[in-house]
């Protein structure tokens, strides 16, 4: 298999005035336009933290996404971590609190 084709993973926490502003269902939607699996949750300290995996342009344009957020979101700081996709996921899906 090509390189550049590689299936990717991103994983990335999301810290600012991020919850209760739709922030979640945001990353879900922007993840889905770009066929991008993985999950989405918030965080007991305030923060958003989500995993997705796919290409990697699509990847891409979801953190340039996640970095600007939904209109009422006033996004801080992104801490990103890229990896190999482990392909865990069949969609994007949204996960309890932690």
């Amino acid at each position: 298999m090509d390189s550049f084709i590689k299936q990717k993973s991103l994983h990335a926490i999301v810290e600012g005035h991020v919850q209760g502003v739709g922030f979640r269902y945001f990353v879900k939607e922007t993840a889905d336009s770009f066929s991008l699996t993985g999950w989405v949750r918030n965080r007991y300290d305030g923060s958003v933290e989500f995993t997705a995996e796919g290409d990697r342009d699509g990847l891409q344009k979801l953190l340039d996404a996640v970095s600007f957020g939904p209109s009422r979101s006033i996004v801080t700081n992104v801490k990103a971590d890229w990896g190999e996709s482990k392909d865990l996921y069949s969609q994007f899906s949204f996960l309890p609190t932690e």
